[in-house]
């Protein structure tokens, strides 16, 4: 099939719109630690446009993409983009440049691996985080990658529906986030001591380019220019108002209806439409937004307050509770009146859309979280993924960066 050019710019600015999440994840993620770790805060996501930004050509996409092998992982033949050029995919993406949609996956896996480090801010060693995730992007996300929107995958040969990543992405993320938090243990001084945000308008500026690119990450997976990306276009960003807005009564009904926790609600809106943008109808985005927001502010007050587990920046909460039931509110939603290549879900009569949404939860997340645990306390007993109570307590930026974010007292 020729290249089709309006599918081939809508594809590389949506890259490019995925790429600008990352930046927008670091400030998002910047503004909410203490002063003294926001430098190290910031790197964490920025480093992997280049860490994983390599990873990706050389081997993961395609391991993740490749030839099948048995269902679980791709095989070598587009190892270090042999066989990837300016030619259609004969499978994937097949009106664009197989490049274009390389790149555009190169996106997903640089961001999925930013977004649990949120979790475990803070805390974690620089060079150690590197060597886990380099491992993780191999072991985790390359495998479940390949299951779900591989030729051959055993969760797409099941049926099971992911539009842009609640699996892939989220819960992966989610998941192994928490994993990490049982690993390292709470921040010192946690939870007696103050750990306000240092920057609130940076968190916003965050979210801002966040909700912007996202509708790269969702509407670009439509990987055409037509209709369904935007419908898919339109649902993200219902998706993220409604969830936005039921964050901000929920807070208001509690004590404030506070910036932080609005924006928050954004996010979370947008995590839970990621899998069903392409499979839903866009009113169908409300409930959903609205939902996940619910689930996501009580699993918070849950976690972090009744249970006192410290996921610092509440990835599990966010990424991990808001992609679980995005995944499982496609299976309620989904219709093949939106995408004729999806399935009907549960209101339409198809319950067993909805099991199938679960064995992908179930079995993603199962993997990513033992598989988590097993690579961080390999790179813990051979590297140490905790810095040391001095460097905690003086703050990463200066202990791992010799760099601190603002002059004047450090707090």
């Amino acid at each position: 099939m020729p290249v089709n050019t309006g599918d081939t710019a809508w594809l590389l600015m949506s890259a490019a719109l995925v790429m600008l999440m990352t930046p927008g994840l670091a400030l998002f993620y910047g503004g909410m630690v203490r002063r003294k770790n926001v430098l190290s805060t910031i790197m964490m996501s920025f480093a992997f446009l280049g860490l994983v930004g390599l990873l990706w050509v050389l081997y993961g996409y395609s391991l993740s993409f490749g030839n099948d092998h048995a269902g679980i992982v791709g095989g070598l033949n587009f190892l270090g983009l042999n066989n990837v050029g300016q030619e259609p995919s004969a499978i994937y993406a097949s009106t664009t440049p197989h490049l274009a949609f390389m790149i555009f996956q190169a996106m997903f896996a640089i961001i999925t691996v930013a977004l649990f480090t949120g979790a475990v801010v803070e805390r974690i060693k620089f060079g150690s985080l590197l060597v886990f995730s380099a491992l993780w992007l191999t072991i985790v996300y390359v495998p479940t990658a390949h299951w779900v929107w591989g030729s051959g995958g055993w969760l797409a040969g099941l049926g099971a529906l992911d539009f842009a990543g609640g699996t892939v992405v989220h819960i992966n993320a989610g998941v192994s986030a928490l994993a990490l938090v049982m690993l390292l243990g709470r921040r010192r001084g946690f939870p007696g001591n103050s750990m306000e945000p240092n920057n609130i308008p940076m968190v916003v500026l965050g979210a801002g380019l966040l909700w912007f690119g996202w509708f790269g990450f969702n509407a670009g997976s439509a990987l055409t220019s037509g209709g369904l990306a935007s419908s898919a276009f339109v649902a993200t960003n219902i998706a993220a108002a409604a969830a936005a807005f039921t964050w901000m009564i929920i807070s208001w009904l509690h004590r404030r209806p506070t910036v932080l926790g609005t924006v928050t609600g954004a996010v979370v809106g947008l995590v839970a439409i990621t899998p069903a943008a392409g499979f839903v109808t866009p009113l169908a985005a409300i409930p959903i937004g609205a939902i996940a927001a619910v689930i996501s502010y009580y699993g918070m007050t849950l976690l972090k307050i009744k249970r006192g587990v410290d996921d610092s920046l509440d990835v599990f909460a966010c990424h991990g509770l808001g992609g679980i039931w995005g995944a499982l509110a496609t299976g309620i939603f989904a219709t093949v009146s939106v995408n004729s290549a999806g399935a009907d879900g549960l209101i339409m009569g198809n319950a067993m859309q909805l099991l199938k949404q679960l064995i992908g939860v179930v079995s993603v997340g199962g993997f990513a979280f033992i598989a988590t645990l097993g690579i961080g306390k390999l790179v813990d007993k051979t590297m140490g993924l905790r810095v040391g109570q001095a460097e905690e307590t003086v703050g990463l930026d200066i202990s791992q960066h010799g760099e601190r974010a603002y002059g004047g007292l450090l707090r």
